[in-house]
């Protein structure tokens, strides 16, 4: 604890939320339209008394009278009610047992010990019960914060205090409008919200991060990263956090973070603080309040306005990808700060998860009509779900062509290792660039090639499936040999990849191979490779970058 005093008023509000792979503000000022992401949230009312619950009221300290004096002064002076108990637990440190010293120096601490223990035997508090809890040893910060509290319903609530704070007289009524809002109110409920704190955001905790800017009209916001300066914990999300933290500790598991300034805090102090812990379980839960995700081809249009860049945008295919290859594929547009992606796969719980993190996602089973669409094609129902897949992507193709947007077209099993991929990596004379093998496809938005990606060009390439499986083409690259198939028909002409000289294939990496290549601008394998195959390839050429939790093992911090 901190020898300085900090005064907390109730003036800002950060939600805890188990977070993206990089910890980040995710609604901020007006002033600051980029960064609106989550909608505004409504203005705390304290009209309804809501239903009873319970706040424990932590307060930890350690060997400073005077601090935790004023702390629970400005305690006792704040506005309570009479509808809801406010219980006070007060948790006394025992001082270090250190030998080396005389026997004075050991007097002078138990004195003050003492002296502690007689002002809160003798402080008075009229709200609810008082319970004193007087350590027999040092426990430490850590301690401290992770035993003070285990809830006992679902209904209780701690507000954890260090002694050196001293809080508004209105924090109560602030606290109880959060409690009402955003826990018992269902319009407002999320799982994802864990908490919130008085404390005023000025710690960057990513490497190279950007500092927070909020104007004065901003009151409550989002934020991914606990505050230790007057903490409300809500009861659930605190014990599924202190089960996590049980089991890795148990087994022996370190709370790492690179990209961190607190990965070195922990590194140098290691378990006398806390805080490393939870960020590390934010961070491998992923979770952000968003939900992302496009069913129809009107909802695409609002989403694709926030995730363009350049009016570009690149659509990721999910079909055949599984679930670890795509955590291990975030990572890697994290790092490489590519933004302008939106997902697009069959219907499933991990389709609906990524959304629920903020990832914009495409419902293939719901955009549009596809299913009817395909069964009008007359094939044998082997092929139908193939002809689905093709049909659903070159629609979505040619909706974001429609809405001006240049589109990639790639297949989740690759990685990409350069930032400018989507850029200029690729010579585009034509409007057309496709590489069939890479499973990798650019189409420019231009009144020419609204011209050609109509419905008959579609309908072209899905008529096309029986002739590709004769041509022994795996599903993966249906729709890219299909296109290029019908641009070499109509001779309209396009470019071809280099693929010799961009593209990687794992497969055929050498033994004692550890790196791609600086000149390589992705990695690739095709969806029939085995998941061990491709994760002992990645880790060979330092490409796997999740750990057992498949969540990244470094946060990257982006200038804004």
């Amino acid at each position: 604890m901190a020898p300085s005093k900090k005064n907390i008023l109730p003036l800002v509000l950060l939600f805890l939320l188990l977070p993206l792979s990089t910890i980040f503000l995710f609604s901020l000022s007006p002033s600051n339209p980029k960064s609106q992401i989550l909608p505004q949230f409504p203005t705390i009312s304290t009209l309804n008394p809501g239903p009873n619950f319970t706040l424990l009221i932590k307060v930890l300290t350690f060997n400073r009278l005077s601090s935790l004096s004023r702390c629970l002064n400005s305690l006792s002076k704040a506005q309570y009610d009479d509808i809801n108990k406010v219980h006070l637990h007060v948790f006394i440190d025992h001082f270090l047992q250190d030998f080396q010293n005389g026997s004075a120096d050991l007097d002078n601490r138990l004195n003050l010990s003492k002296k502690i223990l007689d002002f809160v035997d003798g402080f008075d508090w009229k709200y609810g019960e008082k319970f004193v809890h007087y350590r027999t040893s040092n426990a430490g910060l850590q301690a401290q914060w992770l035993e003070s509290w285990w809830p006992s319903s679902d209904h209780e609530f701690a507000f954890v205090v260090e002694d050196d704070l001293e809080v508004s007289p209105l924090y109560y009524r602030f606290l109880k409008a959060v409690i009402l809002n955003y826990y018992y109110n269902a319009s407002n409920f999320s799982p994802m919200i864990y908490g919130a704190s008085l404390q005023r955001p000025r710690f960057v905790p990513g490497k190279h991060g950007n500092k927070m800017h909020l104007d004065s009209g901003t009151h409550l916001f989002l934020y991914q990263l606990v505050g230790t300066w007057g903490q409300l914990l809500f009861p659930k999300p605190w014990k599924e956090f202190r089960l996590w933290y049980d089991t890795h500790k148990a087994k022996g598991m370190k709370p790492y973070l690179e990209g961190m300034v607190t990965n070195g805090w922990y590194k140098k102090m290691g378990e006398r603080i806390w805080t490393p812990w939870f960020i590390k379980f934010i961070h491998s839960h992923g979770e952000v309040l968003t939900n992302r995700i496009v069913r129809s081809p009107d909802e695409l249009r609002s989403v694709l306005q926030s995730v363009q860049k350049n009016d570009t945008v690149i659509v990721i295919s999910l079909y055949r990808v599984s679930e670890t290859i795509v955590r291990n594929f975030l990572c890697h547009i994290e790092r490489l700060n590519i933004r302008n992606y939106i997902f697009i796969g069959p219907t499933s719980r991990f389709l609906l998860d990524l959304a629920r993190r903020g990832h914009p996602v495409i419902d293939a089973d719901q955009f549009y009509d596809i299913s009817k669409l395909a069964k009008s094609f007359k094939f044998q129902n082997s092929v139908m779900e193939l002809i689905k897949e093709i049909l659903v992507e070159a629609f979505v193709t040619k909706k974001c062509l429609e809405l001006g947007y240049s589109t990639w077209l790639v297949d989740g099993n690759m990685i990409p290792l350069a930032s400018d991929l989507f850029l200029n990596s690729f010579e585009q004379t034509n409007d057309f660039v496709v590489g069939k093998s890479y499973r990798i496809l650019y189409v420019r938005s231009s009144s020419a090639v609204l011209k050609i990606w109509v419905d008959d060009f579609i309908h072209e390439a899905a008529t096309l499936v029986n002739t590709l499986r004769k041509d022994s083409v795996s599903s993966d690259s249906g729709l890219f040999y299909a296109v290029e198939k019908i641009l070499r028909q109509k001779s309209i002409k396009y470019n071809s990849m280099d693929e010799r000289r961009l593209g990687f294939d794992i497969n055929i990496a050498d033994a004692n191979q550890t790196s791609p290549g600086n000149e390589k601008k992705f990695a690739f394998w095709s969806s029939e490779t085995e998941l061990d195959i491709i994760q002992r390839q990645l880790v060979q050429l330092r490409l796997w970058v999740v750990d057992d939790e498949s969540s990244c093992t470094a946060v990257v911090c982006h200038p804004s």
